[in-house]
């Protein structure tokens, strides 16, 4: 708990604090306590009413935008009802404060800003990051989100306006592995922005330069990650949104030294993988016998065909001749040793000896795979030509559309179902609505990190381990997809409803801590009963929240 003195807290100043702010359900006998009395409306609300009344105001707006500020008012007056707010309605609101809605925000951010939150490192602050940490007031920190902003979801560089993921991130890890939300810090490193629009916007808060890159920049995030951890030696470090070159020269300097992961690259990886035991369920095949092409070689791509290649060696492929049955496709055709250019590091080991093929459908129709996955944020990639062919090649087609936000989508679930007969197995990085098709109603779900990356932060926490190899995700991977229920893949879903997301959260911390136990990863005491320890640790806007003059 953050510690604060009995007159440090009190009256006015407990109502502007979000950690302590209990608004209109403040007891009678807190409201003498601590000098609130007359600083409310008389009557004492339940926190029924309380939450009543606040997604009355919510529902009252018309667009995802609207509601989005709602929310982000409440979550800067008042975390408590906020976290009940999410955890209630965690369908519903999930997509208003994560993705899509939270692209938007983060486009709009310098023009919506109203309350500070997080940590902002500038390369102007360089040689006295430390100086920075010190200022922030939580006294114990276990898990840090940071972002540069130069790759913010599939919309680009946004700079500093990027801020609005970490927030969000972090909120999902206290609302769906209850992470006490006064122990996490999301943070943007401003490095400038090469986005002319933002440069000249007048009320953009970020440094009006182009991006520093090099040694420089690498210099000012080991300054950081050095500081934080001065601070708090046994934070958990994601990196998010981060462009591909960065995301993964960080990952190389720092995964073997730190407890870090990047979620773009290692969690999209996880569930996309959960995505795929699921299908193979509903298929009655192995992993090991999937040939697998990706539109799209960035990060995501990449980091999810490696664990694609490690789950089908698992099976007993060896490892090589896993990596022949996954192919990429980027923006120049397919990815192969026969196309004549220089490919950067992380498509080597998918670039194979194979005729070239400048097109999506060209490549399905060589390649001949029984997976196609997108991560390119390419609006309708898949069309409906390429859909009609990987449903010519394969009786149950695997179609996953990961990009987003809904805009970028390869591919909508209707598109997929009506081109493909109903033939097709989905899933998408966004939320569609049930599509009814032959007289079937199909339900697809999101392969939405937010399944694992809640649970393995929470993990992780528990665990304190000195650095997160990369068998904690397919861990994460396996026992989430042992979680979803043969009704759902009778009804389309890959994945589990969101609304048992902290129940599926407890179930991959704990698998998730177990395997660094089992490993000698872990600097914390082994608990007797991991599961019973992950749930103790779990935080709830129903516990206990104020402590003051410890």
């Amino acid at each position: 708990m953050n510690k604060c003195t009995e007159s440090e807290m009190r009256g006015i100043n407990m109502l502007r604090n979000p950690w302590f702010n209990k608004s209109s359900t403040f007891t009678e006998e807190e409201r003498d306590r601590y000098h609130l009395r007359g600083l409310l409306p008389p009557r004492v609300s339940t926190v029924d009413e309380q939450i009543s009344r606040l997604e009355e105001v919510i529902s009252s707006q018309t667009t995802p935008l609207g509601k989005y500020l709602i929310l982000d008012g409440i979550h800067s007056s008042d975390e408590l009802a906020f976290f009940r707010l999410v955890i209630k309605n965690i369908e519903e609101y999930m997509p208003l404060i994560y993705t899509p809605t939270v692209g938007e925000a983060c486009q709009k951010f310098s023009h919506i800003f109203r309350y500070a939150r997080g940590l902002y490192v500038s390369i102007n602050d360089r040689n006295r990051v430390r100086e920075l940490i010190a200022n922030v007031p939580n006294h114990n920190v276990e898990m840090i989100v940071v972002t540069d902003g130069q790759r913010i979801l599939g919309l680009g560089d946004l700079g500093i306006n990027g801020m609005g993921i970490p927030i969000g991130k972090l909120a999902l890890y206290t609302a769906c592995a209850g992470i006490n939300p006064q122990h996490v810090l999301p943070v943007t490193l401003d490095v400038g922005t090469n986005t002319e629009h933002y440069l000249g916007d007048p009320l953009y808060l970020g440094l009006k330069q182009k991006r520093v890159d090099g040694e420089e920049y690498y210099a000012l995030v080991q300054e950081f990650i050095e500081a934080v951890l001065e601070r708090w030696p046994h934070v958990v470090i994601q990196f998010e949104d981060f462009q591909n070159t960065h995301a993964f020269e960080l990952l190389h300097r720092w995964q073997e030294k730190i407890a870090c992961f990047n979620d773009d690259i290692q969690g999209t990886a996880s569930v996309s993988v959960t995505g795929l035991y699921s299908a193979m369920r509903v298929k009655g095949e192995k992993l090991s016998d999937q040939r697998v092409l990706f539109l799209g070689a960035g990060s995501a791509a990449t980091g999810i065909a490696h664990l694609i290649a490690d789950a089908m060696a698992e099976e007993g492929l060896p490892r090589e001749e896993a990596l022949k049955r996954i192919a990429l496709v980027d923006s120049k055709g397919l990815v192969s040793k026969n196309r004549g250019d220089t490919l950067a590091d992380n498509k080597v080991p998918f670039a194979h000896d194979l005729p070239t093929a400048q097109s999506l459908i060209e490549a399905v129709r060589l390649f001949k795979p029984t997976a196609l996955i997108g991560v390119s944020a390419q609006a309708k990639a898949f069309t409906k030509e390429v859909i009609e062919e990987m449903s010519a090649l394969n009786e149950r087609p695997i179609i996953y559309a990961l990009s987003n936000p809904t805009s970028k989508a390869e591919c909508t679930a209707q598109e997929a179902y009506q081109w493909s007969k109903g033939k097709a197995i989905f899933a998408s990085g966004s939320p569609f609505a049930p599509v009814s098709l032959c007289g079937k109603t199909f339900v697809p779900r999101q392969g939405n990190n937010s399944y694992v990356f809640p649970g393995i932060g929470l993990g992780c926490v528990l665990a304190q381990p000195t650095w997160i190899p990369t068998g904690v995700f397919l861990t994460a991977a396996k026992r989430l997809a042992e979680l979803v229920s043969q009704s759902d893949l009778d009804n389309g879903s890959m994945y589990p409803p969101l609304s048992e997301v902290r129940s599926l959260s407890a179930e991959i911390a704990a698998a998730v801590a177990e395997y660094l136990f089992d490993k000698g990863l872990a600097k914390a005491e082994r608990p007797s009963d991991i599961l019973a320890a992950v749930k103790a640790a779990m935080w709830s806007p129903e516990d206990p929240h104020f402590v003051c003059g410890e």
